[in-house]
């Protein structure tokens, strides 16, 4: 006589458990868009609406600075910025352009303490930046002044990078570079001013040198406006021993849309 009951794996019994545990939180903290917090299928997803205000930055973009080119042209053809301002690291790369929902969601993560956001943001990141990824042997984050950590209590960089080394199974180095000047922020300042701001503003501790030394180091930061933090950060890991630094954001200013007074977060 056959059995009434179907087989079930356990690998589907231990499916239907997680579901089940899942479903008290669910009913208490439905899961909201990342961009305007309606209510959606699933965390860290972006409602019908917002969607379509996100711009991810494909290919082709310079191959420098990830800019992206309105159309092909050609192996190797870099940026007019990345002619003119050659960076100190290797390549740039950013997941979103900083306007609309991804403005929001990087707000949202600094200033309204949703950390929530950055694994979600960190998967994005890693897609547009998975050739630099490829390469890498150690992540880490464009870091705080201690004094800033202390009144934010978290870093924003330092939790996309903990995602993006967990996404792509690269070793995490929170501590390799240190803030050791405490900088105006950075909205307000023009171009030549963000340079000032940060010059001299990060070290490699020297117990930290042994973490960097003659490795390719992957920059995490949340947005790049001018670049003006990430290229002194940069310049930093190689006075410490790295043997190259690749950059990777989760949005990016674009060229031309760079306003002195914008609300943008570096």
């Amino acid at each position: 006589m056959a059995d009434p009951m179907p087989k079930i794996k356990p690998i589907e019994i231990k499916k239907l458990a997680r579901s089940a545990l899942g479903w008290p939180a669910r009913i208490l903290f439905p899961p909201v868009c990342a961009g305007c917090r309606r209510h959606v299928s699933q965390p860290g997803v972006l409602c019908g609406a917002c969607w379509p205000k996100l711009r991810l930055l494909e290919r082709p973009w310079c191959p420098v600075m990830g800019t992206p080119f309105t159309h092909h042209m050609g192996e190797g053809f870099l940026s007019a910025e990345a002619i003119a301002d050659p960076p100190p690291f290797e390549r740039a790369r950013a997941a979103v352009a900083y306007s609309g929902v991804a403005r929001q969601m990087v707000q949202g993560l600094k200033y309204q303490d949703r950390t929530d956001l950055a694994p979600w943001m960190a998967r994005w990141m890693v897609r547009a930046g998975a050739d630099l990824i490829a390469e890498a042997d150690v992540v880490v984050p464009v870091p705080l002044h201690w004094r800033r950590f202390f009144r934010r209590r978290f870093n924003q960089s330092a939790e996309l990078a903990r995602a993006v080394s967990v996404l792509s199974e690269l070793p995490f180095a929170p501590s390799a570079v240190r803030r050791v000047k405490l900088t105006r922020q950075q909205v307000g300042l023009e171009r030549q001013e963000r340079e000032e701001n940060v010059r001299a503003a990060f070290r490699v501790p020297a117990e930290a040198e042994i973490e960097i030394a003659g490795r390719r180091v992957l920059l995490i930061d949340d947005v790049y406006t001018t670049g003006a933090t990430v290229r002194a950060a940069t310049k930093a890991l190689k006075r410490g021993g790295a043997g190259a630094v690749d950059v990777l954001t989760f949005a990016r200013v674009l060229p031309g849309d760079f306003r002195a007074d914008e609300s943008v977060i570096i």
